[in-house]
Order: C-alpha cells, then structure tokens, then sequence
C-alpha cells in the first residue's frame, strides 16, 4: 500500500470509531478534520467494524469507575452498581431503553401492535421488570467477580462485556430483515458478512488479549462468547416471530441481554 492509501485507511478507521461513539454514547466526541457530517445517519454496512473497540473503550469507563470505588473501600456491592450506573450515564440508558420497549411490547397481541408499543415512550410493568432484573443480575455478577478475583478481573470483565455485548448486537443486522420500512435500524442499512466477521475478529482478540494478561480465564472468555452469540441468535428469532423482523429495540435488548451472560459466564469460568 501507498502512503497515502495507509492515511486513507487510517481516517476510514477513525471515522468509523468516532461515529460508533457518537451513536452508541452520549460523550461529547469532537469532529474530526475531514468528516463531512459527523451527526448524520449512520452507514451500518461498515460502521460497525470496530464496534468492538469503541464498546471496549465504553466499558474502560465502567471499569475504572469499579476500581475506583472499590480502591476507596466502598464495598464491592456499591463499587458494582456505581460502575453499571456510570455505564448507564455515559449511554443515555441507549440499550437499556431498547430492553424495556422490547419486554413491553413483546405483550402486544399482534405484530402491529407490538411495533406500536415499540414506539411508545412510556414504559410499562414488563419494561419495569425486565430494567429491575437487568440492573440486578449485572450488579450481583459484577459484585461476585469483585469479591471473588478482585478489581482487575472484575474491570476486564466490563471492558469485554462492552465490547461483546455490542459485537453481539450486530447479529439481529445479520439474521433479520428490519421489522419496519421505516425507522432507524431501517436507515442505517445491514452490515455487510465482512463487516460483522471483522467485529466479531477484532472483538475475539480483546478476549485473547485479556487472557493472555491474565485477566480473565480462558474458559469463562469462550463461554461469555458461546452465551452471547446465543443471546443474540435466540432474541432474533423472538423477535422474527413476533414482529417480523429486527428493530433498534430489538438490537438494544440483544446488548443487555448478552451483557448479562457475558458476566454470568466470566463468573462460572472464574477460578474459586
């Protein structure tokens, strides 16, 4: 390659994550020099490419909110949930309101109705139960890794859960048509094959990576990706028999979901 195609790639790269942020956070990520428009809709067909490191960088927060408290002695419950609620500010609850339309319309009678009650803002007692759960079963995972195997094992944790929970995500894109001709996951288009295999790649590599520091255990690292491909493929098909398709709702419960498995499994291949 020349020169100048490296600094191409570079900037397609950059771009890329800048984007991933700005759609997956509310962080205030600057515009770079040469974006055309950088609050435009998103293109999914190769956004999503490094999904995994813009997800892994969102979990850094968490995780270094966790070693914080837990470096000030507040006890691991408390140091959990104040990193699951930083998680939840940097995000704007992105995922976690996709989980919440997602359980309430999922009791619709009819796929149209369902899709109705997606686009409702207000939450209901199956959005209220599914948020309580989600926010207990992370916390209550996170909090068991911390006194288990300590704060660095407990952070690795958040950052691969970041990044793979997401990665997971990408595969309703995949496996479903979107459930409406119109909206935002109709929008931003369907990740190409290339696109997701380069996701899930650079998404394995983290977890290698992690392992390989002796942060986290090699069986509960290919178990977090077995429940999270699993999360991912199971809430699909729900999804493909209810409403017809995937929405960003759906995609948005496939992350929280995933996360919950993601800790679940790093907790069961954690050494006692």
């Amino acid at each position: 390659m020349t020169r100048r195609e490296i600094g191409d790639a570079a900037r397609a790269i950059l771009t890329d994550l800048a984007r991933c942020l700005r759609f997956y956070s509310r962080l205030p990520v600057p515009t770079l020099p040469w974006e055309g428009d950088p609050h435009g809709i998103p293109d999914f067909r190769t956004m999503p490419r490094v999904l995994p490191v813009a997800g892994a960088l969102l979990g850094a927060i968490g995780a270094a909110v966790l070693y914080l408290a837990d470096a000030l002695h507040l006890g691991s419950w408390l140091a959990a949930a104040l990193a699951v609620a930083s998680l939840t500010l940097v995000t704007g609850a992105f995922h976690e309101d996709g989980l919440a339309d997602m359980a309430d319309a999922f009791g619709g009678a009819t796929p149209e109705r369902r899709l109705e009650i997606m686009r409702d803002s207000r939450i209901g007692s199956y959005g209220t139960a599914a948020l309580v759960l989600a926010y207990a079963l992370r916390i209550g995972a996170l909090s068991t890794l911390l006194d288990r195997n300590g704060p660095g094992l407990a952070a690795a944790a958040l950052v691969l859960a970041g990044a793979l929970s997401r990665t997971a995500g990408l595969l309703a894109f995949r496996l479903a048509p979107p459930a409406r001709s119109t909206g935002a996951a109709y929008a931003v288009g369907q990740p190409s094959a290339w696109t997701v295999t380069v996701a899930w790649t650079l998404a394995g590599l983290l977890g290698l990576a992690l392992d390989l520091a002796a942060l986290l255990p090699l069986p509960g690292t290919l178990l977090a990706f077995g429940f999270a491909a699993a999360a991912a493929v199971g809430l699909t098909r729900v999804a493909v028999r209810l409403v017809g398709g995937h929405t960003g709702d759906v995609a948005g419960a496939i992350q929280q979901v995933s996360e919950v498995a993601i800790l679940l499994a790093l907790l069961i291949g954690a050494p006692r």
